[in-house]
């Protein structure tokens, strides 16, 4: 019985792979805008090294510096705008269909964003790779890679739960595109995407280690560029603790928007 369950779980991630594999010029469109944004970076992190002078800043050198955003962007523009979908579900009255199919509705969500997550993420590393190696040369992390793919399922799967959690709002409010406003920004910044945590101020890096956003983007992209430097079981940990806190708050949510769902159309 089990199994079946998780058969008709693994069959939603490979249907919606099939999909996205269908759209693989949107996927290098994105690419392209990606290739723009790292180009940008580099010449920033290149013109802040070489005006301090000192080839380590904060533990990492101008080459990891790069890469580590290499990482952290491929993994943000990985994730799908499940806000978006979810709210045009409830409003115009999908989800009731979602709710009479034998697979739980946060469940079918994830599996989508996971297999959805997957494809862009391999998509947008292999173009973020290119321009970094073009800039600072090829990676030598090692086991890094390893960290990495071990932290990015979490990664995901923390990121999924952070989204489904704002997108449930909307069995409350008309429009959650705000919120989801407000929780990418606090990715880029709280959760090391534009900076790693280790250069924000003491105070801040306190805050930082009691938020989720560190378990989705600064975690994996850490470990990959810095595996020996990286404490791997406390980063999984980590990314476990604030995986099942969040799944019971997202089933909390989602159960008391189900009992006051009233469906006006479809």
């Amino acid at each position: 019985m089990i199994g079946a369950k998780l058969a008709k779980y693994r069959a939603v991630g490979v249907i919606t792979l099939r999909h996205q594999l269908a759209y693989m010029t949107d996927f290098l469109l994105r690419s392209v805008f990606l290739l723009l944004i790292l180009f940008i970076f580099v010449q920033l992190w290149s013109a802040a090294y070489a005006g301090t002078g000192e080839p380590v800043v904060a533990g990492f050198t101008l080459k990891q510096i790069v890469w580590y955003l290499v990482f952290t962007e491929a993994l943000t523009m990985a994730f799908p705008h499940l806000c978006l979908r979810m709210e045009d579900e409830i409003k115009q009255g999908d989800i009731a269909i979602r709710l009479v199919r034998p697979l739980s509705y946060i469940g079918y969500h994830y599996m989508a964003f996971l297999g959805e997550a997957a494809l862009r993420f391999v998509v947008h590393l292999a173009a973020g790779s290119a321009i970094a190696w073009c800039f600072v040369g090829p990676p030598a992390f090692g086991a890094g890679w390893a960290g990495l793919l071990a932290l990015s399922a979490g990664a995901m799967t923390v990121a999924f739960l952070l989204n489904v959690t704002v997108a449930l709002c909307a069995f409350w409010v008309e429009e959650t595109r705000g919120l989801e406003f407000v929780l990418q920004k606090l990715q880029f910044t709280v959760g090391g995407m534009l900076l790693p945590i280790d250069m924000m101020p003491d105070w801040l890096q306190r805050v930082c280690a009691w938020l989720p956003f560190q378990a989705v983007l600064y975690m994996p992209a850490r470990t990959a560029v810095d595996f020996a430097g990286s404490p791997l079981a406390r980063y999984l940990a980590v990314q476990a603790a604030w995986t099942l806190a969040l799944a019971v708050l997202a089933v909390f949510i989602y159960r008391r928007g189900v009992r006051r769902l009233h469906v006006n159309g479809g």
